[in-house]
């Protein structure tokens, strides 16, 4: 038995139109397939929205009393999720509060007056004015590439269209156009503001392909679908090898960049907002945890999570940004259990909320790796690849993690497939950072300097690859390169001692290998604390 009905009601809602007259869901000029049934499970949710709703309201409302199990709602509330294209894992529009029930949490306008008409590209003129002003954040349409060849390899052009398509929804938050859609456009002339305001999305992208003998280029660049303006554009030149191998790596460095750029365009976006909500502080969080992990960096962005989470208790992604910043800030304090304690916690909770969030993995294997549980932390990273194949951070972590058991010569092999995935990514700073110090570990100190001269020309806002650096080039005899490399890590980090340089492990090759770095630190004159 379906809800009842107050008279004829559409609800307007990111690029949706939910029509109870006629009993359909549209977004922009095209209608979603929906079952009865979860129909009116989203009517519900919708029309109760101010409130938490529990199963058995559900139930009662929807299924009109019947028995239902947890697994038939939960089957219908995913249904739901996708329909509107939402998931269990970033909950934008629908929140499941454990042990309490659903809530429907996205901004709804409702049109009581209309007049019931079909909702197609003319008649939704109307409605795409009033509602281009709310395009989904993160929310991007992957137009098909142009192949500039004639060389009948469509399907490898279109192939990596789709994949890229696939691999931007793995970024949390985002909203994808489906592909089904996007290929409309393909072969056609286009205003890419146009498409924009036809989908109701905030960023285009749009590529092509051409293959010149054994040599493959591939131009993107990504746009504002609201102004017309160009955000940022990139090129790869690459040899064909594996032709879908190479189409693997270009989608997998493209989809790691892209989520960078989209996470800065939607913190600029934030700071012209008079009333940010989680989410735009979220992307203001995580714009300055990006910049480098100086103290005041991150103070920044600790701040901003810390507000997110005050107006959103369960947003997943404030949660693992603290985690983050707590994280990486063990060489920015004298405290550093209670931070890695800090960062468990709050990332059991976002686990809880959100089982199956990639980062929150990776992150929760950082925090054991830097407590002593190194072969948890490990098989953590693994699961978050499981999760997202893309999350090339993983990767490196796990050769980061190889320094503290003894096993850095293993390091090089993982940070090099963390490079190829993803080489122009917001952490490579790190991941050189961490080859610098594990090839301190095995005593090859001249190529040390070089990773770690290359990770501070990548960014120079890094303290502790100032001092590893510093200690580097005492041990090949540069004293006064040392010194300065000193200098200018403690003017980022004027409080750094000695004394932070804790043990993280009690592998004795760890053990007797970090004792060499901080003696070169101290010989190039980082204070003892």
């Amino acid at each position: 038995m379906a809800p009842r009905r107050n008279g004829s009601l559409r609800y307007l809602f990111e690029d949706f139109t939910f029509d109870t007259e006629r009993r359909e869901l549209h977004r922009g000029a095209y209608v979603v397939p929906i079952t009865p049934q979860v129909f009116d499970l989203l009517d519900y949710l919708i029309r109760n929205r101010e409130r938490v709703v529990s199963k058995d309201d559900l139930v009662s409302a929807v299924w009109n009393g019947r028995i239902v199990s947890d697994a038939a709602l939960t089957t219908r509330l995913n249904a739901a999720r996708n329909a509107i294209g939402d998931s269990g894992e970033t909950q934008c529009l629908i929140k499941t509060l454990p042990r309490k029930g659903f809530r429907f949490v996205g901004e709804v306008q409702e049109d009581v007056d209309h007049k019931a008409k079909p909702v197609g590209s003319a008649a939704l003129s109307d409605s795409t004015t009033r509602t281009q002003a709310t395009a989904p954040r993160l929310s991007i349409v992957v137009l098909p590439f142009a192949n500039l060849s004639d060389d009948g390899q469509d399907y490898f052009v279109d192939g990596m269209t789709e994949n890229l398509t696939t691999d931007l929804s793995s970024i949390r938050g985002s909203f994808v156009i489906g592909r089904h859609t996007a290929f409309t456009y393909k072969g056609k002339a286009v205003d890419l503001k146009q498409i924009g305001r036809e989908l109701n999305v905030r960023y285009a992208l749009e590529g092509s392909v051409q293959r010149n003998g054994n040599r493959l280029r591939v131009n993107v660049q990504l746009v504002d679908a609201e102004t017309g303006n160009h955000l940022w554009a990139e090129r790869f030149d690459k040899l064909v090898a594996d032709l879908f191998e190479l189409q693997d790596e270009i989608v997998a460095r493209l989809a790691n960049t892209l989520e960078t750029q989209l996470i800065e365009a939607e913190a600029r976006r934030a700071e012209r907002s008079p009333h940010p909500n989680s989410m735009d502080l979220y992307f203001q969080g995580m714009a300055w945890f990006n910049k480098g992990p100086t103290p005041d960096h991150m103070a920044r962005a600790r701040s901003f999570f810390q507000r997110a989470i005050a107006l959103d208790p369960g947003s997943v992604e404030a949660l693992v940004g603290l985690a983050y910043v707590d994280g990486m800030s063990f060489s920015l304090t004298d405290d550093q259990v209670a931070g890695f304690a800090d960062a468990e916690t709050a990332l059991t909770k976002a686990l809880s909320l959100a089982p199956d969030n990639a980062l929150a993995h990776m992150l929760l294997g950082c925090t054991e790796i830097c407590t002593n549980r190194v072969a948890q932390g490990i098989a953590e990273c693994e699961r978050a690849l499981q999760l997202n194949r893309n999350l090339a951070d993983a990767h490196a972590t796990i050769g980061a993690a190889k320094i503290l058991i003894g096993r850095a010569a293993e390091t090089e092999t993982h940070v090099k497939e963390a490079l190829r995935l993803s080489p122009r990514d917001s952490g490579v700073y790190r991941w050189l950072h961490w080859m610098g110090l594990a090839k301190l570990m095995i005593g090859a100190d001249a190529e040390a300097v070089a990773w770690l001269r290359r990770s501070l020309e990548t960014n120079r806002n890094n303290p502790l690859a100032h001092f590893h650096l510093g200690a580097a080039l005492v041990l090949i005899q540069e004293l006064n390169e040392a010194r300065a490399a000193i200098q200018e890590g403690l003017t980022l980090d004027p409080t750094f001692t000695i004394r932070r340089m804790r043990r993280m492990s009690d592998h004795p090759t760890f053990r007797a290998e970090g004792k060499r770095i901080r003696d070169g630190m101290r010989r190039a004159g980082v204070p003892e604390g």
